[in-house]
């Protein structure tokens, strides 16, 4: 079984608003540090916190796709297509398509946390569109039981979000303490987060806030610790067009 563990202390770190907002980064940007560099369409992962609340000032976007999941608290963002604050909380979901380009601003409250992970579908394409997001409600979210897991399925398998990057898909997972059984695509990376608790794969011990990637593996046997919660991200092995990184590179 082909698996990579990076402990969160391995992992890229920044803040924000001097210091207020606190990340580490199981993807950074190449500025950033840290051992992962991105892969299949999945550019840029970033777990972002804050203890007393900070702003990130109005920025721009262009091409990328970003979606920003509400782990804990509330956050507010604005964009230059609203031209207003909307308020999201715990378990919701915002996806910007930020295509030909758009500013942003964001609040992370205080006791909130996020992931925001930056997605590269193909830029060719999507700089030519104009800018495009939606905000998803956590009961809007796609719930469901199998062989003892609880998922919240958020994108593909009747996952609500709706988003241009080819083949992704991605699910919140509950696990009991015991061991535990996942069904894995073959031809896709697989990319998990640790958000609580602990996991024993294939003899290796995952920490809370560790990240992990497995490849080329049918099935992905677990040991949990206590109760976990993990966040997987399927993405292609191959894609049907060149990256970002492959194109400016080259």
């Amino acid at each position: 079984m082909s698996v990579k563990i990076t402990k969160k202390e391995n992992q890229a770190f920044g803040s924000f608003a001097g210091g207020a907002i606190l990340e580490n980064k199981p993807i950074g940007f190449p500025q950033d540090g840290g051992v992962q560099k991105p892969y299949s369409n999945l550019f840029y992962w970033a777990n972002a916190w804050s203890d007393k609340g900070g702003l990130i000032g109005e920025h721009p976007h262009k091409m990328f796709e970003i979606i920003s999941f509400v782990l804990e608290g509330e956050i507010q963002h604005y964009d230059s297509k609203l031209n207003g604050w909307l308020s999201l909380s715990k378990g919701d979901v915002q996806i910007i398509r930020s295509g030909s380009g758009i500013t942003h601003a964001e609040k992370i409250n205080a006791g909130a946390r996020i992931f925001q992970i930056w997605f590269d579908p193909n830029i060719k394409k999507t700089i030519e569109q104009p800018a495009t997001y939606n905000d998803y409600k956590s009961d809007e979210i796609h719930r469901f039981e199998q062989d003892g897991i609880s998922y919240k399925n958020y994108i593909g398998n009747g996952g609500p979000v709706k988003m241009d990057s080819e083949g992704v898909e991605i699910n919140e997972l509950f696990f009991s303490k015991g061991e535990h059984q996942l069904t894995l695509i073959e031809n896709k990376i697989h990319s998990f987060y640790l958000l609580e608790g602990g996991l024993n794969v294939n003899g290796e011990t995952m920490e809370k806030e560790g990240f992990m990637i497995i490849e080329n593996e049918k099935e992905l046997k677990l040991n949990t610790e206590n109760d976990a919660r993990l966040f997987w991200i399927a993405t292609p092995q191959k894609l049907s067009h060149k990256t970002y990184i492959e194109i400016v590179n080259n």
